[in-house]
């Protein structure tokens, strides 16, 4: 069975009319084609949609529940144009992103809340994700875009984009009541240096593991690694937990964790950047208008 919009609108016409004359009128035809397109409909459908006497006609059971269903399904035909130049415009949609856990302490929740503002009808997928777990999802094509720790690795660079949105310094993160950060706005990373120093993985960002321990080699010290962990989450953790000290981007200070105290660094630290990221042949409307909005950021 192959319907037609056009049958659906004959049908309906004649449904609310009443009258096949009036309806023909409505339509801008003639009555016989219109009882003819009629005919044809109700042998398509295996159903008679009218009752048919010389005076009067009137829906069989079969026409009255077809009828909101046939209103219903033009409805939303009408609604296609708009819908079809929305999604060209990536006003409609679905954008498919992973973040760092960084990201949700700092540039994620405003950027995400004035997009919902811009665009409601977009369909937002989010998940977080380290940034080793990122490069691989949009490398499989599983994510429209990443918000990761920078550079990238040399061998994603040549399909992949990227555009940084956040640059910050590292801070210290010490468990609450350490001497070492007592009364202090700042600390020098040889006042903790003895302290077991709590850090990621390096395959989850080597340029971002490398950077923190270049924070104290750079002034001569060996840290003693502590413990590995995978989120940020819970490498603040185990600080609020006593086991040890971090070197974390500036934005997660507003983990306010119990226990927890973050403290400026007196050394010169290297600064973390944070960037969208995604494959060049992604030519996703909605992702465009993602990236127009971060730029004007």
């Amino acid at each position: 069975m192959n319907l037609e919009l056009r049958q659906l609108r004959y049908f309906v016409a004649v449904a609310d009319e009443m009258h096949f004359g009036r309806a023909a009128a409505r339509l801008h035809m003639t009555q016989p084609p219109l009882s003819q397109a009629i005919q044809a409909l109700e042998a398509s459908l295996g159903a008679r949609l009218f009752h048919r006497s010389k005076r009067s006609i009137s829906l069989t059971a079969a026409g009255a529940a077809l009828l909101p269903e046939a209103k219903r399904l033009l409805a939303q035909a009408q609604l296609l144009p708009e819908l079809a130049r929305r999604a060209a415009a990536g006003e409609a949609g679905r954008l498919s992103l992973a973040f760092v856990s960084t990201a949700d302490y700092s540039i994620l929740p405003p950027v995400l809340r004035e997009f919902r503002e811009r665009y409601p009808q977009v369909q937002l997928d989010l998940r977080e994700a380290t940034s080793d777990v990122q490069l691989e999802e949009l490398a499989q094509g599983r994510i429209d875009a990443g918000l990761l720790i920078l550079p990238l690795p040399d061998k994603s660079k040549t399909e992949l984009n990227c555009l940084k949105v956040l640059s910050e310094p590292l801070v210290l993160a010490a468990p609450t009541g350490s001497k070492a950060i007592h009364g202090k706005d700042a600390v020098s990373l040889k006042a903790v240096s003895e302290l077991p120093l709590l850090i990621f993985p390096r395959r989850i960002a080597p340029a971002f593991h490398d950077a923190i321990l270049a924070c104290f080699r750079d002034h001569g010290l060996t840290p003693l690694i502590g413990q590995e962990a995978i989120q940020m989450q819970t490498i603040i953790g185990l600080v609020s937990a006593g086991m040890g000290i971090a070197l974390v981007p500036q934005s997660v200070s507003n983990l306010k964790r119990p226990g927890v105290e973050y403290r400026a660094l007196k050394e010169k630290t290297p600064v973390i950047d944070t960037g969208l990221t995604w494959r060049r042949d992604n030519d996703s409307p909605v992702l465009h208008a993602f990236l127009k909005l971060l730029r004007e950021k």
